[in-house]
């Protein structure tokens, strides 16, 4: 007989304005404390010394991860002009220096390349796994990895901002998977210049506004309360990309059951993924065939039902 997992049976989403210092997932177990939640996790790693949106997903809405995961996020970031790290960013030993400062019309004329479907190579210190390893990991042992090229769909990337001489601050909407020192590592090199990521701020993540989001000062003194729980969205927020369809009550038992059920749709194409809502309160998300919705996840009851 499996053993119960300690902490409340809770689900939804708390929205955390993660500061500078900390790893995102010391960021979720502080959440799962505060919340005596029995299940957490995040949709999207932030580096430590990057601040912003980290959505932390509790209970049930741990299923619906992948569809924030996968969603577009929005950076701002200032990159350093002139220098290279081996990390990529402020924390690392610089590896490279030039004294060229390219014009802000140069600047601007060279992120037309950066947007659309781009390859981006992760930064040495990454979590990608190289032969089973990750390759900070070896990294930190003075290793220098080939990492393969991957993919990346960037919505925009626009300059936001030029202090001075030796720093920009720019705007990236990118999908899944983006490394923004991988950006300004290729851009510095685009420019002839150099760069390296000194400031990276999440400001929202699908849904999920940075505006919205708890200071870690502010969960601490609302923890183990009840005006805690206040700040939880619900879980179908994190469904906000898929269309929904009508669970009727006939079918509320075969799909929470994992089994196909006719559904209430309307205008939505054959083999569409969708979730379906009863009461408002999501029972399953699966592709729709016909009149029936053949589940993929299915949510138990929880805190709303």
């Amino acid at each position: 007989m499996a053993r119960r997992k300690k902490g409340r049976n809770i689900s939804g989403w708390l929205v955390v304005d993660k500061p500078a210092g900390i790893t995102s997932t010391s960021v979720v177990n502080k959440v799962r404390w505060v919340l005596d939640a029995n299940k957490a996790g995040h949709a999207g790693t932030l580096d430590p010394d990057a601040t912003g949106v980290l959505a932390v997903a509790l209970g049930e809405a741990t299923k619906t991860v992948p569809f924030i995961t996968d969603a577009l996020k929005c950076y701002t970031f200032t990159i350093r002009l002139g220098q290279a790290t081996n990390t990529d960013d402020a924390e690392g030993e610089v590896i490279a220096t030039s004294d060229d400062r390219p014009t802000d019309d140069q600047i601007k004329a060279a992120l037309g390349a950066f947007v659309g479907d781009i390859e981006q190579v992760p930064p040495q210190f990454s979590a990608v796994k190289i032969d089973g390893e990750r390759a900070y990991k070896r990294a930190r042992n003075g290793e220098t990895m080939e990492i393969a090229a991957r993919p990346l769909w960037v919505e925009s990337l626009l300059m936001d901002d030029r202090p001075d001489a030796d720093h920009v601050t720019l705007e990236l909407v990118c999908g899944k998977g983006g490394y923004v020192r991988s950006i300004a590592r290729d851009l510095g090199a685009a420019l002839g210049c150099h760069a390296h990521v000194r400031e990276l701020r999440r400001t929202w993540s699908g849904p999920f506004r940075a505006e919205e989001g708890l200071t870690l000062d502010r969960i601490d003194a609302l923890a183990r309360t009840p005006d805690l729980d206040g700040h939880l969205q619900p879980l179908e927020v994190g469904l906000h990309d898929l269309p929904q369809v009508i669970c009727p009550a006939s079918s509320l038992t075969p799909l929470r059951n994992g089994n196909a059920a006719p559904v209430i749709a309307s205008g939505i194409d054959y083999g569409t993924e969708v979730w379906a809502a009863h009461d408002g309160r999501a029972v399953a998300v699966g592709r729709l065939m016909g009149a029936d919705l053949h589940p993929s996840r299915v949510f138990a009851l929880h805190a709303a039902d």
